[in-house]
């Protein structure tokens, strides 16, 4: 899996190791529906303060398309965690929904002979 980190944000370019090796652990089950992710970090309201880290990820699967997750959080790590944990819930979804409906035509064509 291809992961790319973006930000322009000083402090989050040190989360540049941190958010490959969490984007690597959080969807190492489901890599083979994910061949690229793209990590963007950024402050949303600058050197204020406050709950403004914002995280979103883009994963272009090959069943679902691109799903692009937000999460904003106090602190990178936080807002990092929540967007990868909602984005795998996601993906896991659409793997069991696509073999639901595979299991659905199965039972027709066998009911049909």
């Amino acid at each position: 899996m291809q992961v790319l980190f973006i930000s322009r944000h000083p402090m989050a370019a040190e989360f540049r190791a941190l958010s490959e090796h969490r984007v690597r652990f959080a969807l190492r089950r489901l890599k083979w529906l994910v061949p690229r992710a793209e990590v963007q970090l950024s402050d949303v309201n600058g050197p204020k303060g406050g709950i403004d880290k914002r995280c979103q990820i883009a994963l272009r699967t090959d069943g679902a398309g691109t799903v692009i997750v937000a999460s904003v959080a106090r602190h990178w790590r936080t807002a990092l965690d929540q967007a990868l944990a909602r984005a795998a819930r996601f993906l896991v979804r659409q793997w069991r929904r696509g073999r639901d409906d595979r299991r659905l035509r199965q039972r027709l064509l066998r009911d049909e002979r």
